[in-house]
């Protein structure tokens, strides 16, 4: 099993990206934190945003790392996966482990379930992404 680490530094960055641009100030961010019941001028997490960011590209790599090896395992079955098939793969796995796992700690948390929503979302068109770059850097 080979990785394609320069498609891993792709899909990083472009989930990276697309986090920004789904929580940017003037598309989810507004409506998401005002389901978390937070007000306006509040600011978001802790008081040390390096950590938060770093944190949050580090998690962003691990979630590439790990699409690549599950992408590479797959296409032993299927050589011709592709851009497609690392995008449903990508899907699938958000559905299937970060949806259905998630969706448990948000409601027994009191959660607005549209916050979920939003969340979820945010995740599966990341990963998504991230398996369409692997898959089409097989």
């Amino acid at each position: 099993m080979e990785i394609n680490w320069l498609s891993v530094l792709i899909a990083g960055i472009a989930g990276i990206v697309i986090g920004a641009l789904w929580f940017g100030p003037k598309t989810f961010f507004p409506i998401w934190w005002k389901y978390l019941g937070r007000k306006p001028g509040e600011q978001p997490g802790t008081a040390n945003m390096g950590v938060v960011f770093g944190l949050t590209f580090v998690g962003a790599f691990a979630q590439a790392i790990v699409m690549a090896v599950v992408i590479a395992l797959a296409a032993g079955f299927n050589p011709e996966l592709g851009w497609f098939g690392g995008m449903a793969t990508g899907a699938l796995m958000s559905i299937g482990f970060n949806a259905a796992t998630t969706l448990g700690h948000k409601l027994f948390g009191g959660f607005d379930l549209r916050t979920w929503v939003l969340e979820v979302g945010q995740d599966t068109v990341s990963l998504a992404a991230m398996g369409a770059i692997i898959g089409a850097m097989l």
